[in-house]
């Protein structure tokens, strides 16, 4: 499964949208990390929940009807579709949050503020990327010309600073390198101390190194709880968990489903369902 389709617990039977997905230029390699853009078409006294496991970096999203600057979503984020809409979203890098919020990083956790509040985002800037997608917003082409308008604004923030380089780079070793499995190993390889690294990480995106590692884990968990005949015992293992309760009781804290109710609304998808006893 693609790596970034882990975070989002899409519902199998959910076909009310589509997405498209964009690198950033490569000059803002630093600040942003990718492109999505959700075109949807809800039926009437329909609603599509979408639950995301989101990573620890902000959002900024412009939409047919809002514009935002998202923070960190700690625990389980998402939003709600109906009618007939479109976004376009920047998953921006650990950096970017401090070079774009007003305020301190950590108070936009769990929040978001509108983006034309925030220094090169104007509702002139709003308005021409709606513009941009409003012939066709399933259009390539309106999406180029929407991701141009953003890209545009994102490099007033460029250079990005040094310590910023450093949590991305921290960042990206705990997403990437699955032998990392406590928070001393990060230490390690970066030469910080605990408390060093705890405070760069509450600095910089509000949360602490062992969030960032248990989000990893469940983002794994969650792209292989989709795959059939995976073992909860040796995901467990797999994942550094002492013992599959303790996978079962932290997936089922972050996303309210128990990882055998999960793995069993995708298996349900594929053919017939079996009672999975392990929860």
């Amino acid at each position: 499964m693609d790596h970034v389709d882990r975070a989002h617990l899409r519902d199998p039977d959910d076909d009310t949208f589509t997405m498209s997905r964009y690198a950033v230029a490569d000059d803002l390699s630093d600040l942003a990390r990718r492109f999505w853009i959700p075109t949807w078409v809800v039926p009437p006294g329909r609603e599509a929940p979408q639950r995301v496991l989101q990573y620890p970096v902000c959002l900024v999203v412009v939409s047919n009807t809002y514009a935002r600057l998202y923070g960190v979503t700690p625990g389980l984020g998402g939003t709600t579709l109906v009618g007939r809409g479109w976004a376009v979203g920047v998953m921006l890098q650990p950096a970017a949050g401090a070079l774009l919020a007003t305020g301190p990083v950590p108070d936009l956790n769990d929040r978001h503020v509108p983006l034309q509040g925030v220094d090169g985002f104007d509702d002139d800037l709003v308005e021409a990327v709606r513009a941009a997608m409003e012939p066709d917003p399933t259009s390539a082409g309106c999406h180029a010309r929407a991701r141009t308008l953003l890209e545009e604004a994102l490099r007033t923030r460029l250079p990005v600073d040094d310590e910023g380089l450093l949590v991305n780079e921290i960042v990206a070793a705990v997403e990437d390198d699955p032998q990392i499995l406590r928070v001393h190993q990060v230490c390690d390889r970066f030469g910080l101390s605990e408390r060093a690294l705890q405070r760069l990480t509450r600095r910089r995106i509000g949360l602490s190194p062992k969030w960032l590692i248990r989000r990893r884990r469940l983002h794994e968990a969650s792209g292989r709880l989709r795959e059939s005949g995976t073992e909860l015992a040796d995901l467990a293992a797999d994942l550094g968990y002492t013992d599959q309760a303790h996978l079962t009781r932290d997936f089922r804290s972050a996303t309210g489903l128990t990882p055998g109710e999960f793995a069993g609304r995708f298996r349900s998808v594929a053919g017939p369902r079996t009672a999975d006893p392990t929860g």
